[in-house]
C-alpha cells in the first residue's frame, strides 16, 4: 500500500499521535507492594510497548481511590505521591516515539478482587485477606461477588472529584491524554445500566439519571483541563434484553460530545456474570462503526489480529483508530511488523535504531 491508514497521523484535540495503532489498556495486576505504585514492571511493559512502534500507549485501569481498585495489586493516582513513578512512565514512552495516556478508573461493585493471574482464585479478596467493602448504585452484587453497599449522593460528589484530581496527576506527571473508564461492569459502567443501578434519585431512573455521574464526571476534567484529550471507553452493549444497549449508547455519546469528550474507545459488555456474546473476529468493530456515526471519532477494539483486518476496519469507515490488547502482549514489535506487512512510508523509521538489523 502506498499510503495505509493505520500508519496515518492522528490528531486529538490538538496532539498529534504518530500512527492509528493504539494499545488498549490491560491489567497487570503487578503491583506487589500494594500501593498503587508502578515499577520495575510497569517501566519495562510501557517501554516495550513504545519502542515497538504504537501510536498511544494506554496505561491499565488505574483507580482514582484505593478503594476504587479492581484488586490490591492494581496501580492507583490517588496520592501526589503516585506521581513522580508515573512520570517516568511518561519519560520512557516519549523517549521511544510513543504518545501515553492513563485508563482512569474505580471498580465498584466488582473491587476488591483477587488478581486475575494463574495461582489466584476468583472472587472478592475478604477484608481478612487484604479486601474493603465494596460501593455500587445499588446494592445488587456482581454474581457471586460480596454485596455492595450502595453510594450515598455526596461520596458522587467526591467520587467525581477523585476523577478530576487523578487527571491532574497524570497531566503532571506528564501523560498526554485521559481515558474515563465507563465500561466492563466497573463504576461508571454500572451506574449506566439499569440491570446495576435501581436508584430512584437524580442518579437513577430514565438514561439522563444513570449517565448523570458520567456525565459530571467528564464535564468536571475538561472543565479544569480545558486543553487534555479526553477519551471515554464504553461497552456499547451489555449484549441481554434490557440492558445498556447501543441505542442508549449512541445517546450517552452525543450527550459526552457536549460535555467535552474526544473519542470513544468501544468496547461491550462485562456488567454481568455471563451474557451471549457473539465473540469472533472483529466482533465489536460493528459496534464502533455504529456509534462512528455520531458526533465523536470511534476506537474499535477486540479480536483484530492481523494487519489487513486492521486495515479494513479503518479504510473502510469503521473507525478512526484501532486498539490491540493481547497480540502486544504476544509481540510488542508488531507495529513495526505490521507497517512493514502494509509497505508503509514510515515502515523503517518506526525501527529503534539498535534494531536496524532485524527482519520484520
Amino acid at each position: 500500500m502506498a499510503d495505509p491508514y493505520l500508519f496515518r497521523p492522528f490528531t486529538l484535540r490538538g496532539m498529534e499521535v504518530r500512527n492509528r495503532l493504539w494499545v488498549a489498556p490491560m491489567c497487570q495486576y503487578s503491583v506487589t507492594e500494594l500501593d498503587g505504585i508502578p515499577r520495575d514492571w510497569h517501566l519495562v511493559h510501557v517501554g516495550a510497548l513504545a519502542r515497538g512502534g504504537a501510536g498511544l500507549v494506554t496505561l491499565e485501569a488505574t483507580a482514582v481511590t484505593a478503594e476504587g481498585r479492581i484488586s490490591p495489586r492494581d496501580l492507583g493516582l490517588w496520592s501526589d505521591e503516585h506521581t513522580p513513578a508515573f512520570a517516568r512512565l511518561a519519560e520512557i514512552a516519549h523517549a521511544h516515539g510513543a504518545r501515553i495516556s492513563v485508563q482512569l478508573a474505580h471498580a465498584g461493585r466488582k473491587a476488591s478482587t483477587y488478581p486475575a493471574l494463574p495461582g489466584f482464585p476468583a472472587g472478592t479478596q475478604p477484608s481478612s485477606e487484604g479486601g474493603w467493602e465494596t460501593v455500587a448504585p445499588s446494592a445488587v452484587p456482581f454474581g457471586d461477588f460480596t454485596t455492595p453497599r450502595a453510594l450515598e449522593v455526596p461520596e458522587l460528589h467526591s467520587i467525581t472529584a477523585a476523577f478530576v484530581a487523578a487527571a491532574g496527576r497524570a497531566v503532571a506527571a506528564g501523560f498526554d491524554a485521559i481515558e474515563v473508564h465507563a465500561a466492563h461492569g466497573y463504576l461508571l459502567h454500572e451506574f449506566l445500566s439499569p440491570l446495576s443501578n435501581l436508584r430512584d434519585d437524580g442518579y437513577g431512573g430514565d438514561l439522563a439519571g444513570r449517565a448523570r455521574l458520567l456525565r459530571e464526571t467528564v464535564r468536571a476534567i475538561r472543565g479544569a483541563h480545558p486543553e487534555l484529550p479526553v477519551v471515554v471507553r464504553l461497552s456499547a452493549t451489555e449484549w441481554v434484553d434490557g440492558g445498556f444497549d447501543l441505542a442508549e449508547s449512541g445517546v450517552v455519546v452525543a450527550w459526552l460530545a457536549e460535555d467535552g469528550a474526544d473519542l470513544i474507545d468501544v468496547s461491550s459488555a462485562a456488567n454481568l456474570p455471563s451474557a451471549p456474546i457473539p465473540v469472533g473476529p472483529s466482533y465489536q468493530v460493528p459496534l464502533a462503526a455504529s456509534l462512528r456515526q455520531g458526533p465523536l471519532p470511534v476506537g474499535a477494539v477486540g479480536l483484530i489480529t492481523s494487519a489487513e483486518q486492521a486495515e479494513a476496519i479503518l479504510s473502510t469507515g469503521q473507525a478512526d483508530v484501532v486498539y490491540l490488547g493481547r497480540p502486544l502482549l504476544a509481540n510488542p514489535n508488531l507495529p513495526i511488523s505490521w507497517a512493514h506487512e502494509l509497505r508503509a512510508p514510515v515502515a523503517a523509521e518506526l525501527v529503534p535504531a539498535p534494531y536496524h538489523r532485524a527482519r520484520f
